[in-house]
């Protein structure tokens, strides 16, 4: 229904500054409706909602609802549990390919990475997203007081430290779209990561810290999002000169900086030194006004500062952000004690991004022209082909394909011009593509709104755990999925599944038991590098798998494989066991190892897929 679609793209920040858009002639109506379903599965507890819940909230009626859930199932960017639909680990490949054109998360992370490290706190980056700020990597700290931000979380601008660095280069137009978010979302419904506003506070003082941060060149977020949570933010520019546009270092708008839309605050980093005492005065001066109307309060700022004579300082490409709480730091400490190391760990990032190498572009995908016609041809009307034409789009982009062209992309996706743009028409409109320079269209920080925030803490377990249930159900036998313990001597379950028969394996979650003793700890050792020093593990690792039977308990046989991560480390195992009077060993080896070894193939795929960018818990 076009009515409820249009609905939901305003809802979703699909909207022109003056108010909600119109969904163009030429957009495709079920891609709206699949965007929709995704965003409302991303917001919902759990990333799962039951099919009643998701008609509810999407406003859809059952039967459309039905035939979009079955395929993105078919996708495998959900999957259905019962009458629950859950988002599933693939559907990060979405938000992946804007990380990858971005370029970012593999430059700066282990930068980032190193610093919480050193301090002891989370930190994390992030970058502009129209009025709002959105994480592309978090470094957080396992405490009992920790952060629960996670990889793709939208929050207000006014609300963060990174938001007045951001709104430092925002145009008027820009000022004008931040008031009417707040007046018409006054308690901050709209960003589901935060707890809701409890007292309004005034435009006046967020455009004070804006002109502030313009002049100082850090930001400070004391209690704005709840109390005893302290933050300290600086940002990451881009290096100014000798720099070429496209490589994919985006800026606040999703595209690669040099598209000349962003006039970043990141070139205010050496104001004060260029500035004499008396500059910054004035310029706190300004910054302090009472009566501040925006964007005019922070030029002026910015000029009192000696900014505007700054061209080639370079644009902000992120905020690097150290996150810490009251009891360990309050905000003032914050400025003394770890401002001076944030802002070195931000000089090495510019650093790196000065001396990156061009991105080398990958093998872009093929043949997904040719899939969404053969599953149309399999499920008939329940797949929606023109959802999965539209979804495939994204996929386009990429390391070394920040930016495209409409050519490009239908040659990548194997759609003809016309599908391509009809399906780049509807991104647009859903904020998720932006126009680029040269005709070309690039990625925004929305497309992170498409599941990745609940997907980003999916644990491996969490990926086995389906494909255990159901290798389970095929072979009739149970089937487990085990760690090495941190001394390497036990192994540990994390994952099972029962196999449905009166006698059968039954071992509960957490147990632990002697690695050489069983075929998941055989299988574990086989990839340390001291395993060429026994015959039996020798044999393992040649093999691939390892059998056991009745060695750890009379009548107890099992078989395991190697679960690999994407480095092609093994991570973990998993195995069948079974009564050794079922059958042979060579009986077993025919029947159940192939099945395992395609569950193990299903599991590191979606293992490389969540892995990519961010940490998947082995445990």
């Amino acid at each position: 229904m076009p009515a409820n679609t249009t609905n939901a793209a305003a809802r979703d920040g699909a909207a022109v500054p003056d108010g909600p858009a119109a969904v163009p002639d030429e957009a495709v109506a079920p891609l709206l409706r699949g965007i929709t379903v995704l965003r409302r599965l991303t917001e919902a507890d759990g990333g799962a909602l039951s099919l009643s819940a998701l008609e509810r909230a999407t406003g859809l009626a059952r039967s459309t609802v039905d035939r979009l859930v079955a395929t993105l199932a078919r996708m495998d960017y959900v999957r259905l549990d019962g009458r629950d639909v859950h988002l599933a680990p693939r559907l990060m490949e979405l938000g992946n390919a804007y990380l990858a054109a971005l370029r970012l998360p593999a430059l700066l992370a282990g930068r980032a990475d190193a610093l919480a490290d050193e301090l002891d706190e989370s930190v994390s980056l992030a970058v502009g997203d129209r009025d709002g700020i959105r994480f592309i990597h978090q470094a957080t700290r396992r405490r009992a007081m920790s952060l629960s931000f996670r990889i793709g979380d939208l929050l207000p601008a006014e609300r963060t430290a990174p938001g007045p660095l951001f709104a430092a280069g925002w145009t008027p137009a820009d000022w004008h779209r931040w008031h009417e978010r707040r007046t018409a979302d006054p308690r901050d419904d709209r960003f589901p990561a935060l707890p809701p506003r409890e007292h309004a506070s005034a435009d006046a003082e967020f455009e004070r810290r804006v002109a502030r941060a313009a002049v100082d060149g850090w930001a400070l977020d004391d209690q704005l999002i709840e109390p005893g949570l302290v933050a300290i933010s600086v940002p990451v520019r881009a290096p100014g000169t000798g720099w070429a546009p496209g490589t994919g270092w985006a800026a606040d708008t999703g595209w690669a900086v040099g598209a000349g839309e962003v006039a970043g605050a990141g070139d205010v980093a050496g104001a004060r030194e260029m500035a004499g005492a008396g500059d910054v005065a004035r310029a706190r001066e300004a910054a302090g006004a009472g009566d501040m109307a925006g964007a005019g309060d922070v030029a002026r700022a910015r000029e009192a500062a000696g900014v505007g004579d700054m061209a080639g300082a370079g644009e902000v490409v992120c905020v690097a952000s150290v996150v810490s709480h009251t009891s360990r730091h309050t905000a003032p400490d914050l400025r003394s004690a770890l401002l001076p190391r944030l802002r070195a760990a931000v000089a090495a990032m510019e650093d790196d991004l000065r001396t990156a190498p061009p991105a080398q572009p990958g093998p872009p995908p093929a043949g997904l022209a040719v899939w969404t016609g053969a599953s149309k041809q399999e499920l008939g009307r329940e797949f929606v082909e023109s959802l999965a034409r539209g979804l495939t789009v994204l996929t386009a982009f990429g390391e070394g394909r920040a930016a495209l062209t409409l050519t490009e992309i239908a040659r990548a996706t194997g759609l003809t011009r016309a599908s391509a743009r009809r399906a780049l028409i509807t991104h647009e409109h859903a904020g998720l593509v932006a126009p680029a320079p040269d005709r070309t269209y690039a990625l925004t920080p929305r497309v992170l709104s498409l599941g990745f925030p609940p997907l980003s803490r999916t644990s491996l377990p969490e990926i086995a755990q389906p494909h255990l249930t159901t290798l389970a159900g095929r072979v009739h036998e149970s089937a487990a999925l085990a760690v090495l313990s941190d001394t390497g001597d036990e192994i540990q379950y994390t994952a099972r599944a029962a196999g449905g028969r009166v006698l059968s394996a039954r071992v509960t979650v957490g147990t632990r038991l002697p690695a050489h003793a069983t075929a998941l700890g055989r299988v574990l050792l086989a990839d340390r590098p001291d395993a060429t020093a026994s015959p039996v593990l020798r044999r393992v690792r040649e093999e691939g798998h390892a059998l056991v039977d009745e060695e750890l308990e009379a009548g107890l046989r099992a078989v395991a494989v190697p679960v690999r991560d994407r480095a092609g480390r093994v991570v973990a195992a998993v195995n069948v066991a079974m009564h050794a009077a079922r059958g042979t060993t060579e009986e077993c080896l025919t029947r159940v190892l192939p099945e395992l070894r395609h569950t193990a193939d299903l599991v590191e795929a979606e293992l490389r897929v969540a892995g990519r960018f961010c940490r998947v818990a082995v445990v």
